[in-house]
């Protein structure tokens, strides 16, 4: 699994390719096929190119557009040895750790442009996937979400229907537009005018049928009550009207980043998919792990923390597996 770099192989976002790009890429999946490797692509892990982000970026929903003809293009180009393509990975991140908060790029910080962008990915997404399949037969085609399970932690005080939102926000809109053709009716109500850039049959285009979906897992949000006084700052947090916060530092055991490790979490992740989406494709687990700085021994990474943490998940995966997940 790797990305490919939109501006690499077509700088300008549109138009004809970069051959030089793509000819990276093309020794790479070579390279891969020689040692048995099957090769699978992302499209979108964040880069855009300059020129359409002058233009308005994924604000703009002509954006959508331009990724649909990328992707036929790299169909084109290479289809005819790659078949298993993953459209964007983590489209929450780019939505809004880039829109909402600005922590990511392209630093905007506006709500409705993030939900703006939420949207938009998720149309290019159905677009893209019409344009391969118009290009080339027998793609097997997919998405790499990163559901989150949420959970209340600490104080009492954290809203129940922040709760609600937060899980609307980052797993209920990305799932059920892509697997039931439809928006959360209860998220699109929190957000009103937020969600003005929804346009009629839009989550038609969005819901086509895909061949696998990607899930990555790194940790359970654990919710609580508000740090402020007033929750006057919360349309600048990374999920707009939700007014709790979701720090974790008291959590015990945290990778080096900080993130609460929560294996279990993982377990309900997994054994809720079937039975809210029943036309869920197969799944696979595309990440999982830790930041860990394990000291060196005699010149070599030691790697026991991580082999540690490694070891949590898994279980946690067959936990859901013999559970019929």
């Amino acid at each position: 699994r790797f990305s490919i770099s939109w501006p690499r192989v077509q700088p300008d976002g549109q138009g004809t390719a970069n051959d030089a790009g793509v000819a990276w890429y093309s020794r790479l999946v070579d390279l891969l096929l020689e040692h048995d490797i099957v090769p699978c692509p992302t499209l979108f892990h964040w880069d855009l190119p300059s020129a359409l982000e002058e233009l308005g970026g994924m604000r703009h929903r002509d954006t959508a557009k331009r990724f649909a003809d990328y992707a036929a293009l790299m169909a084109d180009r290479l289809g005819d040895r790659v078949t298993m393509w993953s459209t964007f990975n983590e489209p929450w991140c780019y939505a809004y750790l880039g829109h909402a908060i600005g922590h990511h790029a392209p630093g905007v910080s506006d709500p409705a442009a993030a939900v703006t962008v939420a949207h938009h990915e998720l149309l290019a997404h159905g677009w893209a996937v019409q344009a391969m399949r118009s290009e080339r037969s027998g793609l097997d085609l997919g998405i790499v979400l990163n559901p989150t399970n949420v959970e209340r932690e600490g104080t009492p005080d954290a809203d129940e229907d922040d709760i609600r939102r937060l899980d609307g926000l980052k797993n209920r809109w990305w799932s059920d537009a892509v697997f039931l053709g439809a928006y959360p009716a209860d998220i699109i109500d929190d957000l009103g005018p937020l969600a003005s850039a929804v346009h009629a049959g839009d989550v038609d285009q969005i819901a086509q049928p895909l061949d696998w979906v990607g899930i990555n897992y790194d940790f359970d949000m654990l919710v609580r009550g508000l740090r402020d006084d007033d929750g006057a700052d919360r349309l600048m947090r990374p999920f707009p009207t939700v007014t709790s916060t979701t720090d974790s530092e008291t959590r015990p055991e945290h990778t080096d980043m900080g993130w609460p490790i929560t294996p279990d979490g993982f377990t309900k992740i997994l054994l809720r998919m079937h039975p809210e989406y029943p036309n869920l494709p197969p799944v696979y687990i595309t990440e999982n792990g830790c930041a860990s700085d394990d000291p060196g021994i005699d010149g070599r990474c030691a790697d026991r923390r991580r082999s540690a943490y490694g070891d949590r998940p898994r279980r946690a995966l067959r936990a859901a597996m013999a559970a019929g997940g």
